[in-house]
């Protein structure tokens, strides 16, 4: 399908919840939720993503920007935060704003980084301002999220440290499907496109056990876009530039973050 009449579909295809009778909202830990895409077929079912308006985000101090393009790489990360078994929806949500604070107030950047957000309990979060819409229209928000590359890629978070351990069943499921999702919207081969953190800047991130995943996440999100999996030959060549700095050397447990575990140094990488 064309990017013109992918991005057409996506015009008329999804009809938001907004526009249905209140009777048909889900309500969730006394929150209603809103902006739910109706599927109207074509492609993977499109996830359900909390926006920031569920979350309670703050206001960014400006507004994202919105390039005219589709992003060409989607890159994994990890939180290189506590592996909690706090895992409701409420938790998900004091997970974006713990982030988005430490991002805004820490970083002293302008929102929270990445693009979305992936919990343990398999909860997709919008993250920066004006992504949601921006891959609805076939666009790409600059985030901050992979330094040196944000022009070209979208960033996703997946909640956890993951150097020995794999993210849990529900949360896989998760990134599986909105990558699949992603993948359909702009259009990209999963297996050139999906990328780790570490394939752009010098970092663990997201961590050993889960970047050896990644050939297997690559073949899943394959499948459900109706291709063959386990394609031959080398992995995605990385990008990293010279003059990419050293982080992610260790972990920081100590920073005192109300509502949530303390973030690593993959949080101050971008």
């Amino acid at each position: 399908m064309s990017a013109v009449s992918r991005r057409a579909f996506l015009s008329t295809g999804l009809l938001w919840s907004a526009c249905l009778p209140a009777a048909m909202l889900t309500a969730q830990s006394g929150l209603v939720a809103a902006a739910t895409p109706v599927w109207a077929g074509g492609g993977p079912r499109p996830p359900r993503v909390y926006t920031r308006s569920d979350w309670k985000a703050d206001p960014p101090r400006s507004k994202a920007e919105v390039l005219d393009r589709a992003p060409d790489r989607l890159v994994v990360h990890h939180t290189a935060t506590a592996n909690t078994d706090a895992t409701d929806l409420d938790a998900a949500f004091r997970l974006s704003r713990t982030i988005q604070r430490y991002h805004m107030k820490h970083n002293g950047w302008e929102d929270i980084g990445e693009q979305f957000t992936v919990s343990r309990g398999g909860y997709i979060m919008e993250g920066r301002n004006r992504s949601l819409p921006a891959v609805e229209a076939g666009k790409h928000v600059m985030g901050a999220q992979a330094a040196d590359h944000n022009d070209h890629t979208l960033g996703i978070e997946t909640e956890g440290t993951y150097t020995s351990t794999l993210p849990p069943a529900r949360q896989l499921s998760a990134l599986t499907a909105l990558l699949a999702w992603l993948c359909d919207v702009y259009e990209l081969d999963p297996h050139e496109a999906i990328i780790g953190h570490r394939d752009l800047n010098r970092t663990a991130c997201p961590g050993d056990r889960l970047y050896a995943y990644l050939p297997r996440l690559r073949d899943d999100v394959a499948r459900r876009l109706g291709e063959r999996g386990g394609r031959d030959g080398p992995p995605p060549p990385r990008l990293a530039l010279p003059g990419d700095q050293a982080l992610d050397a260790v972990l920081v447990g100590d920073l005192p973050l109300e509502h949530g575990p303390a973030l690593g140094p993959h949080d101050l990488a971008y």
